[in-house]
Order: C-alpha cells, then structure tokens, then sequence
C-alpha cells in the first residue's frame, strides 16, 4: 500500500476543494456514517458551534475559505464538515488520531520521526499534499480524507517542521478549533511564531506539537490546551504520546487510554537504552516497535481498543539549510514510500 500524492495550488477555496474532491469517497463511505460525525453534525448549529464558527472566519478568513472549498469538493454542508473538523474540541468517548512522536538533536542539526494513527478504515485514503496556496506558505503535509492539513505532521517552505499528537482533556471550553490553529502553524516562519499561534488561551481542544527548523538546531515540544501550555526544550532523545506529561500541567484533568500510557512507557524505555545513539534508524525501529501485547508503539490491530492504526511513519532529519524528509507507509520495508527535501536560502 502507498499513500497517493496530490499537488494543489490557487486560492485556499481551490486548494479545500481539491482536498475535498480527493476526499469525498472515504468521508461519504467511512466517515460519515461514524456515529462520532453523525453526534458532531448534530451539534452544528447550538451556540458554541455557531461561536466557534464564526471566530474562524473573523480571525482566520483563509482557513474558513479552505473549510468552505473542503466542504463543496465534498459535496456535503459545511455546518457539517466544519464540525468534523472540530472532532477534538469536544469531549467524546471515542479516540480521534493518535500518534506518537521521537524526537533528539543529532550530529549536524535535529531529528523528528512520527507515527501518524488514525481510523483503519481509512488506509490507502490518505495522501501527502504539496500545496502552493496564493496566500501563505508553500507546505507538504500528510493529509486526512474531510480534513484541513495542519493536524499531522508537514514542513513548510522556511523549512519549519511541525508534528502532532492528539491530547483528551476532560473538559474543553468554546474556542479556536485545534484543527484551525495546526493549519495556522504551517504559515509561521519561525518556531517562535508557531509556539505563539499554538499557545494562545482562546484555544478550544488540546493537542502535543514538536517544532524544529531548518538553520536551527532548537528542538521543542510543546503541550497546549485551554487551562494552561508548557514548552519543553528537548536537548536529549525524547518521545510523546497522547497525554500531557509536563509536571507543570498536572492541574489539567485529562483522559489516558491504555494504550497512550503503553505506548509512552515503551518509549521511555527504549530512549533510555539507546543514551545517546539516537539516529534516523533508531528512531524508525522505535516507532515500528510491536512489542507490549496488544499495546505496541506501531499500531495495526483490527481490535485496536481506540481504534487506532498506524497509517504513515515520518522522519524529519532537520540540518543548516535543509530538510530531508521521508514518509513509510509499510511497516517492513525500507525504501520510503515518499520523500524529498525543501532548502531554505542561505
């Protein structure tokens, strides 16, 4: 299995819609019979939703415009689709896109690798998108079927590169989707501005973002929610599931699954025995661990207990001038299933 690339560029209605043609088949066989769509879509018009609607566009009109296109390439309203796109700001039994993520500096500049987890169902619908909107900046982005990039993991033409993982407070307040501020981070054209756009308190779901760049050998992790944010500098091999972990956000109530909680511990462990061979090759072994029963850090379960799998594997290998990225779709094969680099001028 591959992952399909699309290249889109124009206005941000052009680049939602072709987003939304690429998506339409999976969201209308897959995903909108979820009863997770069906209890957001239901919500689409009480006050908070009309509330958040309406901040996204005063605030961030392209990114409306994005969702707008999105939702007529999808053939669906876009009531609906924005609330989907809002499936992380309220509080829901069901686990939406997990992830784990390594991270470390290395000989001659950082290192970010990433399991993106998401629906089985949706494997081989998903795609890496090169966008070159009028507006903004150029991005390659891992992308969902029905959803804006920017919640996943992708780099951006200053060479900025951005991960995410999913976070599950128990309470989240009306505010900017978390879907809308990751999209935000793939126009920053530096890690302080994306920790800037992640960090704000009007922010409505919580989410674990790592940040490096090309010409910096800064690393950091950042957790950020509604209640309160922590920004990490990582200066040795670190890793994040899906939970908060920062000492200083231990007030912040929040949902642990088993499975984030394995998935952590395992990469502790397998952090602590590597010391400081942390290389391109460990970070893809630890990520493609399937050890801990039925809890492994690689994810391909059809019993899954948050219905989760592995879709892609992403390694970021961020130097003084450039990123080299590759993105695995397969587990045991080596050869990436897609790759390139994006140089920043000197």
């Amino acid at each position: 299995m591959t992952l399909s690339n699309i290249q889109l560029a124009g206005s941000a209605e052009a680049i939602g819609h072709g987003l939304g043609v690429f998506g339409r088949e999976a969201v209308l066989r897959h995903l909108r019979p979820l009863p997770l769509w069906q209890h957001l879509a239901s919500l689409a018009h009480t006050p908070g939703a009309l509330l958040m609607r309406d901040t996204v566009r005063a605030e961030f009109p392209r990114y409306w415009q994005e969702i707008e296109g999105l939702a007529a390439g999808l053939q669906l309203p876009v009531a609906e689709v924005f609330m989907w796109n809002c499936r992380g700001d309220y509080v829901y039994s069901q686990s939406v896109d997990g992830c784990t993520t390594v991270f470390s500096p290395v000989p001659g500049g950082t290192l970010i690798a990433h399991n993106e987890d998401g629906f089985p169902q949706l494997r081989g619908y998903c795609a890496i998108l090169e966008a070159r909107p009028d507006a903004g900046l150029a991005f390659t982005s891992f992308v969902y079927p029905g959803s804006i990039p920017g919640h996943t993991f992708a780099v951006n033409e200053r060479g900025l590169v951005a991960t995410v993982n999913n976070i599950r407070p128990a309470e989240i307040p009306r505010g900017i989707p978390r879907q809308v501020l990751g999209r935000a981070t793939l126009d920053a054209t530096s890690i302080d501005e994306a920790i800037a756009v992640v960090t704000r308190k009007d922010r409505a779901g919580a989410f674990h973002h790592a940040f490096g760049q090309a010409g910096s050998r800064r690393l950091v992790s950042v957790e950020a929610s509604a209640q309160a944010s922590s920004v990490t500098a990582i200066e040795q091999p670190a890793g994040h599931s899906n939970h908060l972990i920062s000492p200083s956000l231990s007030q912040v109530r929040q949902r642990i699954t088993a499975s984030s909680g394995a998935r952590q511990q395992c990469v502790d462990q397998r952090l602590q025995a590597l010391k400081a061979d942390f290389s391109a090759d460990a970070a893809l072994s630890i990520l493609r661990d399937t050890s801990g029963g039925g809890l492994p850090v690689y994810r391909s379960a059809v019993d899954d207990p948050d219905d989760e799998n592995t879709l892609a594997t992403a390694l970021f290998l961020i130097g003084p001038g450039a990123v080299e990225w590759q993105v695995h779709a397969r587990q045991t094969i080596d050869r990436p299933d897609a790759h390139g680099i994006v140089s920043i001028p000197q």
